[in-house]
């Protein structure tokens, strides 16, 4: 409960309880969740302003009346005894407000236009004259906000719908304030986790800035990301308040990047759009002469939204919205590595002498066809290939290396199986390969509001946003690995939901309620060559459990810089954040 002077919030927190009664305590928390309820980080808009007559006396018991021309949903209060009067917690949108008074003129100002965090002053100066008559008052385009000293911008949702943003993400809007440093990269992504929010504001670092959606904070801690990431057509309006904010809002040192979904009016609309790149459409790049592969790029957005009023509820609306939209990618990021195979060496004395056998093992000099001394080389040869092996010439049967001088393992892992027929892919340009590493990105968003009007006193909204992510990556995540041959796939799907309750029980009193959520999944999962073949010999330095009989991690940095490594995954990671007013 709180009074409709200048208006005290907080920040939420939890109560914990130990020991004592548990019914008491439960009572003790509805008791305060009812009387005692915090808004949930001022999302909505609020109006103040002051009656006056012709002198400037105060004008008590007013009647103020305040209309959404969008929904056709109102609001009654009075002045108090010094002609003033608060509007709190108004949904964004257009309103006209109205003041009467006995013995004056009615006044009107119309079109006024609320945005999110607002506080918008509309003070009335009355005229004497019959009830009847009224005067009206177009609203000024251009304000000055006087009742706060807050620094913020402001982007609509027409304006968000029509900024070229990169992606359409999001995380792109958070650069716009006057203030911000971007940190991000040329790719900021448009999913919550992989997507790139660093901003900076006034030099706070990127992780301080506290994202809310409908009031509701939208933050994965642990990671400093957003859980989820509204489709920019579900957006109605976005606020960056970058400094001098007020202490409702709490949580963050930087800024508070404030965004509110679309709500129903009594209009019905409905909308449908696509938005699409394709490597079809962009030119070769010059490094990459033909008839090298061009790196596949795939990059759909496509969705639909709608939103009006459930018919035949006209004394207690009901208004409603509901976006759906799919983002897909494959981005292909040619791979370009050298591959590990005798073929690599060609011409070791000179044009055309091919691989040579080499003429030192071990530090030692090959000086036999069986060098004395080292026991092990070409061990496993019989007599006659053994004969054929001259350290310093080439290998025989037209420089082809024997199986025998083969590790029985690295026969085991280039014959592996798997997409490349083995644990490191064949050349395809000269020595190296080039290709493979597609990573295909899929995410469906839901996202659904209501909004209800029990009376002019009572009104509950609230939204739930599901996104169901999967990404999957050509390489495996983390680890340096640059082959395809094993890749990993992150599942990520996140929610948000809001639910809040706006009752105002006198003019000058008025209680709200909210329960916010917001929460994610992470599972990474690996994909491709992981397990070792059959015949394949462990060396292990320490006991213990091999997940899925692990390949072990070959690096070959000294020879081609090939890198294969199953390292990081699996990884399962849960994060849920609940906050209930206090």
């Amino acid at each position: 409960m709180k009074s409709l002077s200048p208006l005290f919030a907080g920040s939420f927190g939890q109560a914990v309880s130990r020991g004592g009664s548990r019914l008491a305590l439960l009572l003790a928390t509805l008791f305060v969740t009812v009387m005692f309820a915090i808004p949930a980080l001022a999302q909505e808009a609020t109006i103040v302003g002051t009656v006056t007559d012709p002198s400037g006396a105060a004008v008590p018991n007013a009647a103020i009346t305040i209309t959404n021309t969008d929904t056709g949903v109102t609001r009654d209060l009075p002045t108090n005894g010094d002609g003033q009067y608060v509007a709190p917690d108004l949904h964004i949108g257009r309103y006209i407000v109205r003041a009467k008074a006995t013995g004056f003129k009615g006044a009107e100002q119309k079109d006024l236009v609320l945005a999110v965090g607002d506080r918008t002053r509309v003070d009335f100066k009355l005229q004497v004259g019959s009830a009847q008559e009224t005067i009206t008052v177009e609203a000024n385009a251009v304000t000055v906000q006087t009742d706060s000293g807050e620094v913020s911008n402001l982007i609509t949702g027409q304006q968000i719908t029509q900024l070229a943003t990169n992606g359409r993400s999001l995380y792109e809007l958070f650069a716009l304030a006057p203030g911000a440093s971007s940190l991000q990269g040329a790719k900021i992504g448009f999913t919550p986790v992989s997507g790139d929010s660093t901003v900076s504001i006034n030099g706070e670092r990127a992780g301080h800035n506290l994202q809310l959606i409908d009031g509701g904070e939208n933050l994965d801690r642990g990671g400093s990301s957003g859980s989820v990431m509204p489709s920019i057509d579900s957006i109605a309006e976005f606020r960056n308040l970058t400094s001098n904010y007020s202490a409702e809002y709490g949580l963050a040192t930087a800024s508070q990047i404030s965004t509110v979904i679309k709500s129903g009016t009594k209009q019905f609309h409905a909308e449908a759009w696509e938005f699409f790149r394709n490597d079809a459409l962009n030119a070769r790049n010059y490094f990459n002469p033909a008839p090298n592969p061009v790196a596949e790029l795939r990059y759909n957005i496509y969705g639909f939204n709608v939103g009006g009023k459930i018919p035949g509820m006209n004394n207690h609306p009901t208004f409603f919205f509901y976006n759906q939209e799919w983002r897909k990618e494959i981005d292909g990021g040619l791979l370009n590595v050298p591959v590990p195979l005798a073929s690599s060496y060609p011409d070791a004395n000179g044009p055309g002498t091919g691989a040579v056998i080499p003429s030192t093992y071990n530090g030692k000099t090959i000086n036999a066809v069986v060098p004395s001394g080292i026991a092990n080389f070409a061990s496993g040869c019989s007599a006659a290939v053994r004969a054929t092996l001259i350290p310093g010439g080439p290998f025989p049967n037209g420089n082809t290396i024997p199986d025998c001088l083969i590790s029985p393992n690295a026969q085991a892992l280039l014959v592996a199986g798997g997409k490349y027929g083995g644990i490191f892919p064949q050349a395809t340009s000269g020595v190296n390969f080039i290709g493979g590493n597609n990573s295909p990105t899929n995410l469906t968003e839901e996202i659904a509001r209501i909004d209800h009007t029990f009376s002019s006193k009572f009104s509950v909204f609230g939204h739930w946003i599901s996104e169901q992510i999967s990404q999957t990556y050509g390489t495996t995540q983390w680890s340096g690995d640059n082959v395809p041959s094993i890749a990993d796939t992150f599942g990520n799907p996140s929610y948000s939901a809001v639910v809040h309750t706006t009752y105002v029980i006198s003019p000058n009193l008025l209680n709200e309620a909210s329960f916010n959520y917001n929460g994610n999944r992470i599972n990474i999962i690996p994909t491709g060559l992981i397990s070792a073949p059959g015949g394949f010999t462990f060396n292990r330095l320490f006991t213990g459990p091999n997940a899925d009989t692990r390949i072990p991690s070959i690096q070959l940095a000294g020879v081609t810089g090939t890198n294969y490594t199953a390292n990081w995954t699996p990884w399962v990671n849960k994060a849920d954040d609940y906050q209930v007013p206090r």
